[in-house]
Parts: C-alpha cells; sequence; structure tokens
C-alpha cells in the first residue's frame, strides 16, 4: 500500500489546487522549483525568478483571502476523502511511470487498493458502442493479462472498457478504472456495480476532485494517466474517429508500446484498429503478443491447463447450419439462404445447437458460432 501523505502536505497540495487558474503543469513547476507545496504557499520575491510566473500569478498567490479559502475548501476535502474510505495521493507516491509523463497530474484521488498501480499494467481500451466480438476479445485478453500479472487499465466507459474491467476481474485479477469524474460520482449510472467490484478488486482513480460532475473535456484529458501508468496500450475496437486512437497516440507520444486488435475489414467499429495496425501498432492474437514486446522484465504466469473439452456430437444437418455461421452474426435470413433450409427447421436446428453450446443468439434474430473450441462431431457413416 502507498503511504498516506501527511495531512498537511496533503492540504497544501489541495490548496495549491483549488487556487483559480493553477493547473497540473504549473503546480508541478512551482513545487519542482521551490521544494514543497508549502514553500509554493509561504514564497514571496523568489516567485517572480520561476518561469511562466507572471505578476498575476504572484498576486494569486499573496492574496490571503483567495489562499484562505482554498486551504478551507482543502480542510473540507480531506474530511470527504475519509467519509468515501478514498485516498488522496501525491506526486512522489505516483508510479514512476506515471511521473515521468510530460504533464502527469498533480493530485490523484483514489477508492480501492492502490497496490495495483505497482504492478505492472496494460490499458485495454476502445469504442463504446462495441460489437460483441469486440467486447468477448477485450473480456478475454483482460482475463489472460490478469491470469499473467498486469493489472489491466481502462476508463470505465461502456463497451469495451467495462469488458476488459470485468474480465480481469472474473479471472481474479485486478483492474485499474482512470476517471473523468470524482471518483464518487458513478458514471455512467448502469455501472454502479461494477464500480463496487473494482473498488473490491482493484482500484478507481481520478485527477477530479470528490463531486466532480463527468463533463466532455475531461475524458480527453483523463486518457494520458491511461496511457501513462500503463507499458502497453491494446485498442480492441475503434472508429476512424475514436477517442481511443488519441489515447494510443498519447501512447506512442509518451513511448509505450501500441496493440491494436484485427476485425472485420467491412466493420466502421475496426477501421481505427485497422489504421493503427497499418501505421505500425502490434497486431494482437494472443496474450503472449502482448507480453513478448513489453520490457517487463518477468515471465507470463503458468497459465492454468483447460482439458479439451468432450466432442459434441452433432447430426449432419445441424452440421450444415454449424458451417453456415462464424464469429460474426448473421441474420435469419442469410442462414436459410446459405442452409437452403425452411425456417421452421432451422429455428428447431438452432435451438439444438443453442443448447449443445455451439451457437449463440443475439438480439434482431441473428446467430453466431461460439464453440471454436469445442469439436463437434458429425456421427458416423453407417
Amino acid at each position: 500500500m502507498t503511504p498516506l501523505a501527511p495531512s498537511n502536505v496533503a492540504a497544501d497540495w489541495l490548496t495549491l489546487s483549488f487556487l483559480p487558474g493553477l493547473g497540473c503543469t504549473l503546480i508541478n513547476r512551482l513545487v519542482e522549483c521551490l521544494g514543497s507545496p508549502g514553500a509554493v504557499l509561504a514564497a514571496k520575491g523568489e516567485l517572480g525568478m520561476i518561469d511562466g510566473v507572471g505578476p498575476r500569478l504572484q498576486a494569486l498567490l499573496r492574496d490571503s483571502g483567495q489562499v484562505s479559502q482554498a486551504r478551507q475548501r482543502a480542510t473540507l476535502e480531506l474530511k470527504r476523502i475519509e467519509q468515501v474510505k478514498g485516498k488522496l495521493l501525491t506526486p512522489d507516491t505516483f508510479p514512476p511511470l506515471l511521473r515521468a509523463i510530460a504533464d502527469n497530474p498533480a493530485l490523484l484521488w483514489c477508492r480501492g487498493d492502490d497496490q495495483w498501480l505497482h504492478r505492472p499494467a496494460v490499458a485495454v481500451i476502445g469504442s463504446r458502442a462495441a460489437s460483441d466480438y469486440g467486447r468477448r476479445s477485450a473480456a478475454a485478453l483482460a482475463a489472460g493479462l490478469a491470469e499473467a500479472g498486469y493489472a489491466v487499465i481502462s476508463g470505465a466507459a461502456y463497451g469495451i472498457d467495462a469488458a476488459a474491467h470485468r474480465g480481469a476481474l472474473n479471472a481474479g485479477g485486478g483492474t485499474i478504472a482512470v476517471l473523468g469524474c470524482g471518483v464518487d460520482v458513478v458514471y455512467p449510472r448502469t455501472h454502479a456495480e461494477l464500480y463496487t467490484d473494482i473498488i473490491a478488486g482493484g482500484l478507481l482513480l481520478s485527477e477530479y476532485p470528490l463531486g466532480t460532475t463527468p463533463e466532455g473535456f475531461r475524458f480527453p484529458a483523463r486518457n494520458r494517466i491511461i496511457s501513462g501508468l500503463a507499458q502497453g496500450v491494446v485498442v480492441v475496437e475503434a472508429t476512424e474517429h475514436s477517442g481511443s486512437l488519441i489515447t494510443a497516440r498519447l501512447a506512442l507520444d509518451q513511448g509505450r508500446e501500441v496493440f491494436a486488435v484485427p476485425g472485420r475489414i467491412d466493420s466502421p467499429k475496426s477501421a481505427g484498429t485497422h489504421r493503427l495496425i497499418q501505421q505500425g501498432a502490434h497486431l494482437v492474437h494472443t496474450v503472449a503478443d502482448i507480453h513478448e514486446h513489453l520490457s517487463w522484465s518477468g515471465s507470463l504466469r503458468a497459465m492454468p491447463v483447460r482439458p479439451s473439452p468432450a466432442a459434441v456430437p452433432i447430426t449432419d444437418l445441424e452440421r450444415q447450419v454449424l458451417d453456415s455461421l462464424d464469429s460474426y452474426p448473421r441474420d435469419i435470413d442469410t442462414i436459410v439462404r446459405q442452409t437452403g433450409l425452411c425456417l421452421v427447421d432451422l429455428h428447431g436446428l438452432l435451438l439444438q445447437l443453442e443448447l449443445k453450446g455451439l451457437v449463440r443468439q443475439l438480439p434482431g434474430q441473428q446467430f453466431e458460432r461460439v464453440g471454436g473450441d469445442r469439436e463437434a462431431t458429425s456421427p458416423s457413416p453407417q
């Protein structure tokens, strides 16, 4: 566990962050030049010798009324953090990767176990409006990464993010959700249970004070933290204008490895990931593809060997239907045309295949093959 900063030091950091017009870059520069946030608040003439500190900023830091208001707010914030069983992290407790980025945050609010910040980590991100293929791929990769000992980082949004968090948690690993709001604000609202599970088995993280509501500009800003914490960023599914591509560019700027999961060539949801691959991102097929390119000196944990499932016997007609499907959804009319079977017979055959775990039905009378790791055997000729 990262030790708590002394309350007076934390209060000084908070006081600086609550002064109007002081962003994280300027706060970090002031503290670096003068040695501590307390020294910045007590500084007088030496402020004028710091690059970027003009008369207006000097006047603000010397304004006892403004500083007093900020300090009162800091005191209240520390009480609120305690009430939600959270923690305030200052830059000296950040993991080295995050401290090294050009615009690292001045403070981080967290809820959960912050030991996950000091594990080797991989970010898994992608589209909010993800396909079932994208969600399954994200969950499977996150589970494999968690089993291998990595912390899985994402942004707690719909789609790929949620699937990545769930995949890591279901595998018994840890996950870090970097938020574009306060760590006490559930967004989206339907993720209340996911938030609870992340607090219990991972970490909620934000550079924003408690109670901060989600606004559009906060999410691109938080992306630098997602990539900054990770050794590599995996983009599972993204359109050509997806916000995930912003994170990928930030990762490259920060010297991180970028990975992309290929999808269908005719799917707009994968256009962004395909573009990344064309531009040199590592194509991901398995977790081993990710681990191979990372600088972590550790090795993959021994993966549990799953016994091969018993062969599932199917009839010739079921085989005909199964062969008409793949891992992408196919509507019932297309299956009718491909198999030449009547609709009534086809529904019965699809139901049998679903009961045998070889086919999954999706909304809109669409079906996909899900038994890629299970052998389906047709009866031997008599």
